[in-house]
């Protein structure tokens, strides 16, 4: 299960997400959805590890329909109050999923894979559920962010103190132990400048989004093929009484006499 946010930790994370580090998620993802994703209007899109429910809202400004799974409790609360009725909810774990296969067209793990104990099994269980690509934003263990962020964990930080960052190559080790050998395309997202800008627009612009090992995130949009894929279709017809038999049990004695043994219809050569 990993780290599971009480009301606490989720007042840590909320404030991280403020800072200007926090903030590059939700600035990057007009830019990064439409490009790597490609969404159409209305599609479902699950978020794993939802938490107060930040991203959904990005996710329904871009004509999605949004969904999220989260462990805690409190935070699921916290999402409920924040997206109201319109928005579906549910607790649960990123490794054992409660949906049925390809139930949404994609699913998204954003700052997700950090704080789980088995990463694979979340990637494996997002693209079960997922019918077209799987999303993934994780914080850069090879940028300074993530040095700096792993220094905090050591003097105590309770957001980082438990959280597990990831280079690039990781990251894409994991997809192809998930996935085989998906196509995938991969981008990192770091700051122009150090100072927070205060118009959201100049922030957005200054964001840098490029195939660099360095930058303070890595996002990764990976496209599910499958050799079967499962369509969930409710049986409405129903179904007939089983009909007469094409060979009768009596009719079928002479046809036995006649080749021998204890055959039935099924050994009768033609």
């Amino acid at each position: 299960m990993g780290t599971v946010f009480d009301k606490k930790l989720g007042r840590a994370y909320d404030r991280w997400c403020q800072s200007a580090e926090g903030r590059i998620v939700d600035l990057s993802l007009p830019r990064l959805v439409p490009t790597m994703l490609d969404p159409l209007p209305g599609e479902r899109i699950l978020d794993v590890g939802c938490g107060s429910g930040n991203h959904i809202l990005a996710f329904e400004k871009l004509g999605l329909e949004g969904s999220g799974v989260d462990p805690s409790p409190a935070m699921i609360e916290q999402a409920r109050e924040r997206l109201g009725v319109r928005c579906r909810l549910y607790r649960g774990e990123a490794e054992d999923l409660p949906f049925e296969d390809n139930e949404f067209h994609l699913v998204s793990l954003i700052n997700t894979l950090e704080f789980v104990d088995k990463p694979l099994e979340a990637l494996r269980e997002a693209g079960r559920v997922a019918s077209r690509k799987v999303f993934i934003i994780t914080m850069n263990g090879f940028s300074c962010f993530g040095v700096g962020a792993r220094i905090k964990g050591l003097f105590g930080d309770p957001l980082f103190r438990s959280a597990r960052m990831f280079s690039i190559m990781e990251l894409k080790s994991l997809i192809e132990a998930a996935y085989g050998n998906p196509p995938m395309t991969w981008r990192s997202i770091r700051k122009a400048g150090q100072m927070l800008q205060p118009s959201p627009k100049r922030e957005r612009d200054s964001l840098i989004v490029a195939r660099s090992p360095f930058g303070h995130m890595l996002a990764a949009g990976v496209t599910m093929k499958y050799i079967v894929k499962t369509e969930n279709l409710p049986l409405k017809a129903k179904l007939k009484k089983p009909g007469l038999r094409l060979v009768h049990p009596t009719t079928a004695e002479p046809l036995k006499r006649n080749h021998g043994g204890n055959r039935d219809e099924r050994s009768l050569s033609i």
